[in-house]
């Protein structure tokens, strides 16, 4: 089952995602209806976490309806879906609690930084935030490159967890059952940001330059639908890539974590207490751009896909091209 918020910002729909085309909510309740002669009186809420599981209220209403429109795929026409590609896809939680992001949870990844892979028992999941408020952006919305600072802007494809239930101390064995699904989050990276360069060199700058690198607005596409985790019960198995102008830079899978979700989940929760909405994204697979010292530039066109989600586009343009409309599609 995938989900997706659409339309405009202010008044946000829920349609059930697929490439082939959405259908939104209202419609799919109607064609129900008309099969089955019985309403299923789902809530028109654009908070998609109350569709999926574990606790959303309306989670086993939705799901009896993808099933009915899975097995009866002719019941919305072709004509009433929307098409993707031209539809503005929102992300699939407008403003999460948290945005907790892993660095560095890929060996090749670690490996073509330049750094050290430790064995895993010797260390510990790197976690670190974007302001979910001015970070987030949505599928098909442009990105814009800072004028201040425009070199070294790089990609980094990678699945990402969203909470269902709150959770606090949960042990690994139990930790995945605290999860409504799986989307798609592109970690922007600005690799080469350095703050006041004639400063006077201190111990923390490394750090602090990297993490500043992390923050500034639009660097964290999410979307464009969500997965519920009863649709994937191994999120780890699925294939990672991600595309820079149609050619292929990231090619890996999720079976390729240093630390997996659970273990992930785990960890965080003894620090805080995940809420329902939270996102966690799990860090990416090799082949971002400062490897091969390529990065992004106005008019360039990223597309972030993970197997059994869906593909999250991004193109990126200059702050002067931004204007009044960040929006492609």
């Amino acid at each position: 089952m995938r989900l997706c918020r659409y339309g405009l910002i202010e008044q946000p729909q829920v349609g059930l995602y697929d490439e082939a085309g959405i259908i939104p909510l209202s419609l799919a309740e109607l064609a129900y209806h008309q099969g089955t002669g019985k309403w299923l009186h789902i809530p028109h809420d654009d908070e998609l976490i109350s569709y999926l599981p574990p606790v959303g209220e309306h989670h086993l209403a939705m799901r009896r309806l993808w099933t009915w429109l899975e097995q009866n795929p002719g019941a919305v026409p072709g004509p009433l879906r929307l098409d993707p590609e031209t539809t503005r896809i929102l992300t699939p939680v407008a403003r999460p609690n948290k945005l907790l992001l892993l660095a560095g949870n890929y060996a090749e990844h670690v490996k073509e930084r330049g750094y050290v892979v430790e064995e895993q028992q010797n260390t510990f999941p790197y976690v670190f935030m974007k302001p979910a408020s001015t970070t987030l952006s949505n599928h098909g919305q442009s990105v814009a490159i800072p004028s201040s600072s425009p070199d070294g802007i790089d990609w980094e494809c990678e699945l990402a967890v969203v909470i269902g239930r709150k959770c606090r101390n949960v042990t690994e064995a139990e930790a995945l059952s605290h999860v409504a699904g799986y989307t798609v989050i592109n970690d922007i990276s600005h690799r080469k940001f350095r703050p006041n360069p004639g400063r006077k060199t201190r111990e923390r700058d490394k750090f602090f330059d990297w993490l500043h690198g992390k923050w500034f607005d639009g660097f964290c596409p999410c979307g464009p639908c969500i997965t519920s985790a009863t649709t994937i019960p191994d999120p780890h198995t699925l294939g990672v890539k991600l595309t820079l102008n149609g050619e292929v830079r990231q090619n890996g899978s999720t079976a390729q974590m240093i630390f997996s979700i659970a273990q992930i989940i785990k960890f965080v929760s003894e620090m805080l207490t995940l809420e329902p909405g939270d996102i966690i994204s799990t860090g990416t697979p090799s082949g971002v751009g400062s490897a091969s010292n390529t990065f992004l530039k106005p008019g360039d066109v990223m597309h972030a896909s993970i197997e059994k989600i869906g593909t999250l586009l991004t193109p990126m343009v200059s702050e002067a091209e931004e204007g009044d409309s960040s929006w492609d599609i």
